[in-house]
């Protein structure tokens, strides 16, 4: 039996989920989530829980019990809390600021960097360097921080760039003296 599978997902109030025609829909407070799913995998809805069970034994099927029983939970906890992720701007004159659907990134190169912010997803930026990415989907949200992040990444001699919050950077010792 699958260790995550066999855990029932838990529906907080005010968020309904349906299935139907190897569809899961997800409404709640933020929003409402889709996503298909194979039809090897069945729900049952127990009163606050719903319970992910999959028709055989094969590999394939065993894969997917994991992975809708977790994109299911994903979904619950998107339309009910939400997903954030946090990044931090490091380096002399490296800022960011937000342009109505523009973030402008000012990074060490000789122009600044225009990023469109998707549908869905809002970004927050702090005077400290620090931006949040929020948004409902938790894929989105962590697909647009790398996005960001992989404009400058963290360089280890000195830590300058855009590194994700509480991310440790192995810094390297520079070059010693001549003799």
């Amino acid at each position: 039996m699958s260790r995550i599978g066999k855990i029932p997902v838990k529906v907080p109030g005010g968020v309904k989920v349906k299935f139907q025609n190897n569809e899961m829909i997800v409404e709640g407070p933020k929003g409402k989530l889709t996503q298909k799913y194979h039809p090897v995998i069945s729900f049952e809805d127990k009163g606050g829980e719903i319970v992910v069970s999959r028709a055989n034994e094969e590999k394939q099927a065993k894969a997917f019990h994991g992975l809708y029983r977790n994109l299911l939970n994903n979904m619950v906890i998107g339309v009910s809390a939400g997903f954030n992720r946090s990044l931090v701007i490091t380096g002399v004159g490296y800022r960011a600021e937000l342009q109505g659907k523009l973030l402008s990134l000012s990074l060490g190169y000789s122009n600044d960097i225009y990023v469109g912010i998707p549908d869905g997803l809002s970004v927050t930026v702090d005077q400290g360097g620090k931006l949040t990415v929020s948004g409902i989907d938790k894929q989105r949200v962590g697909e647009f921080a790398a996005q960001i992040r992989r404009l400058r990444g963290p360089e280890p001699y000195k830590g300058k760039g855009i590194r994700y919050d509480g991310e440790i950077i192995r810094r390297k010792v520079g070059k010693s003296g001549v003799k």
